[in-house]
């Protein structure tokens, strides 16, 4: 399986945002928890976007 540079960049910033969200609920801070699950679902929506690009990659390397 490759991977490509969406699917990296996603997830690295899933990982950010899950650190953010989990910050800002220790300290009592909505808006970073905020900002940390927004980034968060940016994130895998990116993830997502690179993980469909390698599956039509893959499937047009089959044809």
């Amino acid at each position: 399986m490759g991977i490509n540079k969406d699917q990296i960049k996603g997830r690295a910033q899933e990982a950010k945002g899950r650190v953010k969200e989990v910050v800002g609920k220790a300290l009592g801070n909505p808006s970073l928890e905020n900002k940390g699950k927004l980034q968060k679902t940016v994130g895998a929506v990116r993830a997502s976007v690179g993980d469909a690009k390698e599956s039509v990659s893959k499937a047009l390397k089959r044809t």
